[in-house]
C-alpha cells in the first residue's frame, strides 16, 4: 500500500505564489508518473501537470507559464510551484501517482486526499 501526502495549500491573493508538496510513502513500490489534478464546485477534476520517472513533464495549457511542477525521485516527493495565481486557480489539488510494486505486475494508480487553494480577487 502506498500513501501520498499533500501539503501546501491554503489562501492567497492574485497574482501570488503557493508551493504544493506531495510525498509518496509505502514500502516495495517505484513511482512512476507523479501529477497534479484540480477540481472546483460544480466542474470535472481536471489535470495540471505531471511528470514521469524519466523527467517527461505535461502541462495543461491553462497553466503553462506560471505553474512548475518538480519531482525528488530520492524521497518519491513531487512538488507544483504556482505563480501568478487568479481566482480561477481555486480548487482543490489532488495528488495523483502511479506505482508499481516489485514483484508484481501491472501499475496502480493512488491519490491524495487533496489540499483546498483559494485565490481571492
Amino acid at each position: 500500500q502506498v500513501q501520498l501526502v499533500e501539503s501546501g495549500g491554503g489562501l492567497v491573493q492574485a497574482g501570488g505564489s503557493l508551493r504544493l508538496s506531495c510525498a509518496a510513502s509505502g514500502s516495495g513500490f517505484n513511482v512512476n508518473t507523479m501529477g497534479w489534478y484540480r477540481q472546483s464546485p460544480g466542474k470535472q477534476r481536471e489535470g495540471v501537470a505531471d511528470v514521469s520517472s524519466g523527467g517527461s513533464i505535461t502541462y495543461a495549457d491553462s497553466v503553462k507559464g506560471r505553474f512548475t511542477i518538480s519531482r525528488d525521485n530520492a524521497n518519491n516527493t513531487a512538488y507544483l510551484q504556482m505563480n501568478n495565481l487568479k481566482p480561477e486557480d481555486t480548487a482543490v489539488y489532488y495528488c495523483r501517482s502511479t506505482v508499481s510494486f516489485r514483484g508484481r505486475l501491472g501499475a496502480f494508480i493512488y491519490w491524495g486526499q487533496g489540499t483546498q487553494v483559494t485565490v481571492s480577487s
